[in-house]
């Protein structure tokens, strides 16, 4: 154990900090241990990743002397922030400054940051394209972690840039799935068109990351961007109807449609589905499967995830 090198992993109790201490727990030679950070040690989710073998610790991302304690003695850290606590870009923004001014100190051999593209490079503020939120951004989930991209750079600190991919898991939370209608069909429901969707299993991206760990050096000032599978929302659809027993039918609708859907951060989540629409290819081409499977040998396809969660996603 005290062989070992550290990687500290913040939100340990989250999808991706989660799938990356397990990966790390169930690999019997690893060269890594993982130190699971959360807010709560007490707390169901930090006490299985105890029951595991993590050595789990608390910190908190807006107490920065907590996180200098998380990192000490470290050889690597996994960085991911929590847009959806507080749909604040600017908010996260500033917790990756904070993340970078605890890594100065550490002495770290390796950052994974968990990114997005910053869709203004693509859309300007003073195109309306897409509609501008918060004042200042397109796609704001996206952009604030984008634009922090630069902090890691310009602070000279040995990071991969890892670019995720839809959850399909969010089929089975957020309101997501196939949803009945009147004609007693179901629907899924997107303003993707006929373009193909970079998806991939929440629990894939811990696994890729470990795999990137693995690589070391080699992926250092690189981006990196995974995916389980690309699908259009009508091949979605075929595969849910298979998986489910019922009849499922892609409901392609407007990126405006979709804007002003009656949930928190729809316009959002409008926004990034038409920045995935109108620059699909540049889009998709950053999400390499083939080398997600070379980093995660056990990378699921959508009908293999389906064959394990289809009875986890709510049907009415």
């Amino acid at each position: 154990m005290e062989n070992k090198k550290i990687i500290t992993v913040f939100g340990a109790t989250g999808a991706q900090g989660g799938g990356l201490v397990r990966a790390i727990l169930s690999d019997q030679n690893s060269d890594f241990t993982p130190r699971a950070i959360t807010r709560n040690k007490n707390s169901d989710k930090a006490k299985a990743l105890a029951d595991l073998g993590a050595e789990v610790m608390e910190a908190n991302i807006d107490a920065p002397e907590s996180m200098k304690h998380a990192l000490n003695g470290a050889y690597g850290a996994y960085f991911v922030t929590f847009f959806w606590e507080h749909f604040s870009a600017d908010k996260e923004y500033d917790e990756v400054k904070d993340f970078i001014n605890a890594a100065k100190d550490a002495n770290l051999k390796h950052i994974i940051w968990s990114t997005l593209e910053d869709t203004r490079n693509w859309v300007p503020l003073n195109s309306d394209q897409i509609p501008t939120l918060q004042g200042k951004y397109k796609v704001p989930h996206f952009d604030g972690k984008g634009a922090a991209d630069s902090l890691f750079t310009d602070a000279n600190l040995p990071v991969t840039f890892l670019r995720t991919s839809f959850y399909w898991d969010n089929l089975i939370y957020f309101g997501m799935g196939p949803q009945k209608g009147e004609d007693s069909n179901y629907y899924i429901t997107f303003p993707m068109d006929d373009k193909t969707l970079a998806g991939i299993a929440a629990e894939d991206i811990g696994k890729c990351v470990y795999g990137i760990f693995k690589k070391g050096e080699d992926t250092i000032n690189k981006t990196i961007g995974i995916a389980g599978e690309k699908l259009s929302g009508k091949d979605m659809a075929q595969k849910l109807s298979k998986s489910l027993n019922i009849n499922v039918i892609y409901n392609n609708v407007s990126p405006e449609t979709y804007r002003n859907f009656d949930f928190p951060g729809a316009d959002d989540l409008g926004n990034m589905f038409q920045f995935k629409r109108d620059f699909n290819d540049d889009f998709n081409k950053v999400r390499d499967v083939q080398f997600s499977l070379e980093l995660n040998p056990e990378l699921q396809n959508f009908d293999k995830w389906l064959s394990l969660n289809a009875s986890r996603i709510p049907i009415e």
